[in-house]
């Protein structure tokens, strides 16, 4: 089925599916750059899809890669940037939910297209015959929905991580998933626990970054939290009867996230700080919920999940910090702001701001006024020791180690450190006093003790 649709090829993409067309081969543009240029983004990258084996395109071009070769891909290389060029295939068997067992090359289009996941993904392009949409995908994309190419037991089974994919489209593009894809994923969700947790690293951190991170909710109504996220399946069945709150932790967390900017580490935070609030939960004679200690419970909680779905360092520390200080109160006075700066971290603290505003957000009216005044007059505060470029960490402190090595005679060390601790601690009180005169005494004073 060809289509009035006209898409605008890069220039690198128009050689290479010209010349691999000249050679009496067919070539398309193909899958995410096609229906991200039908809905005026930006492509990430362009696929190209052709009838010419691998080899055969090797001929064709002066550079070309093996990056996929067994799969059928070769990737071009025009002036250092590289386009994947795939030969149309019918998957075999998949045998770990993941990988075909084998491909076999054919050099129907239809075939290549009929393999794919979803029919928004599933659709070509060329200048010479236009759109190709055999699976009605622009349609689709007028409804808004998510619908697999053909029938959905039978892709979620080739690929469980599909599911999660059909999810996170969903978020990213907000739009509805068809029923029976979402029938599919119900019954076959169990079946993501053969996912790398690399993998399905990738695709929670593309649903929590897009424009829609409460479609979670989606994840968890389809039986996909249950295996990738059990830790939050107790949130949403968990209670806050308290008046600081008008959701259940799982809804309060959804609407958290949303309430944030669309940053890695800041929607993770918010996916986790309350998180060990089920753990915690406690109900007095009144009949209201408390949820003490679940700061640490929550930070725990966080690094157990995010090692074990992989997640690098920088960001587990990151979020864990973030989730561990949620809940703390600081006072809009700038001995107290420092003090805060200076043990949850200069990194940190900008960014516990914008999550304690979000999880504000998220509660009930109760008190709102007195915690968003709060939150201004700490980030007013904030804002001026920025600009006075106050000492909140010994990297701006007047003097360092060597300093006290050259003009004390203190030898490095563990008393070292705690010297220039007790300075910094000084400093906090009173910034007035970062200057390497008033440290050095403060210093040899203490020595003396």
């Amino acid at each position: 089925m060809q289509n009035t649709t006209i898409i605008q090829l890069p220039e690198k993409v128009k050689f290479i599916i010209d010349t691999i067309m000249e050679a009496g081969y067919e070539a398309y543009a193909v899958g995410g750059c096609i229906r991200d240029s039908i809905l005026l983004r930006k492509p990430s990258d362009w696929d190209i899809t052709t009838s010419a084996s691998p080899y055969q395109v090797k001929e064709l071009f002066r550079r070309t890669l093996d990056t996929g070769i067994k799969h059928g891909t070769v990737t071009v290389m025009l002036d250092k940037e590289g386009f994947e060029v795939t030969t149309y295939r019918i998957d075999g068997e998949y045998e770990d939910g993941r990988h075909p067992k084998e491909v076999t090359f054919t050099r129907n289009l239809t075939e290549d297209l009929k393999r794919r996941d979803f029919t928004i993904n599933a659709m070509a392009y060329n200048e010479k015959d236009g759109l190709v949409d055999i699976f009605g995908g622009l349609e689709d994309i007028r409804c808004k929905m998510i619908r697999c190419v053909g029938d959905p037991v039978e892709r979620f089974s080739e690929d469980a991580l599909r599911m999660m994919r059909a999810v996170r489209f969903s978020a990213q593009l907000g739009y509805r998933i068809e029923e029976e894809t979402s029938n599919a994923i119900r019954v076959l969700a169990p079946d993501l626990k053969k996912i790398s947790a690399e993998r399905i690293q990738t695709e929670l951190v593309k649903l929590l970054t897009s424009p829609h991170p409460d479609y979670l909710r989606m994840a968890y109504e389809t039986g996909i939290t249950k295996v990738v996220l059990p830790e939050f399946d107790l949130c949403m069945i968990t209670e806050q009867k308290n008046p600081h709150h008008c959701y259940t932790v799982g809804e309060h967390t959804l609407v958290a996230m949303q309430a944030v900017r669309a940053d890695k580490v800041l929607r993770l935070a918010m996916l986790f700080h309350d998180m060990g609030k089920p753990l915690c939960v406690t109900t007095d004679e009144e009949g209201i919920d408390h949820f003490h200690g679940h700061p640490s419970v929550s930070e725990e909680i966080a690094g157990n999940v995010l090692h074990r779905l992989k997640f690098d360092n920088d960001t587990i520390y990151m979020v864990k910090k973030l989730v561990k200080y949620h809940d703390q109160y600081i006072e809009p006075q700038p001995k107290n702001v420092r003090r805060a700066i200076r043990k949850m971290g200069e990194d940190v603290f900008p960014l516990l701001l914008e999550v304690k505003e979000a999880d504000v957000q998220a509660q009930s009216d109760f008190l709102r006024e007195k915690k968003e005044k709060n939150l201004k007059d700490v980030r007013d505060v904030y804002q001026r020791i920025l600009e006075e470029k106050q000492c909140v960490s010994l990297k701006t402190l007047a003097i360092n180690g060597k300093d006290l090595i050259d003009q004390t005679g203190m030898k490095p060390g563990k008393e070292l450190g705690e010297v220039l601790n007790d300075l910094l601690d000084l400093v906090t009180e009173d910034p007035a006093r970062n200057t390497r005169e008033y440290l050095l005494k403060a210093a040899k004073e203490r020595l003396k003790r």
